[in-house]
């Protein structure tokens, strides 16, 4: 998929500046924006209070996780410590115990990650989604012909960049929110 949005890019690329070089002096009149998206998702208020909640929310289970994780270790210092004096037999169910044990944190662990990704994903595409509304908005107000996102730019002009524009945008209240 990233390859295909590349090979888009590169072509609009090459195709837009002969595009405006044929269309003679009414391209003179077109007007170009460029966004952020790394910069909105770091600093406009409603990706901050996202990642605020997202970490409210997941703090307890990272906690759990870290203590489980020391446990482990503690477990594993302590067997490695003690096996040379066990019987192999007690050895054998310290073992089993510290497999056991170690399994299930990884499974909380997986789990962990795979919620935490879910939620992420969500909780960024509410953000993203408004994002593209205030561009549009923006773009309209403006009289932008198109508005590049950060995807594969390698360099933009301030006068094009319409970042803080977007990110002042998503600061204001919106009209029916709580």
């Amino acid at each position: 998929m990233r390859g295909s949005k590349t090979t888009r890019l590169a072509v609009a690329g090459c195709i837009f500046p002969v595009l405006l070089l044929a269309a003679g002096p009414a391209a003179c009149q077109t007007s170009i924006g460029f966004v952020s998206l790394d910069r909105i998702l770091r600093e406009a208020p409603p990706a901050q209070q996202a990642q605020k909640k997202l970490e409210q929310e997941f703090s307890g289970r990272a906690q759990d996780l870290q203590r489980q994780a020391d446990q482990l270790k503690k477990m594993q210092e302590n067997l490695e410590k003690n096996a040379v004096t066990m019987s192999e037999s007690e050895r054998q169910k310290r073992d089993r115990e510290f497999g056991d044990a170690n399994r299930e944190f990884q499974r909380k662990q997986r789990e962990f990650n795979e919620d935490l990704a879910q939620k992420r994903k969500e909780e960024f595409e509410r953000v993203i989604e408004r994002a593209n509304r205030a561009v549009r908005e923006i773009a309209e107000a403006e009289k932008l012909d198109v508005v590049f996102q950060n995807e594969q730019v390698v360099w933009a002009s301030t006068r094009i960049d319409i970042t803080d524009k977007v990110i002042k945008a998503l600061s204001e209240p919106r009209p029916g929110a709580k």
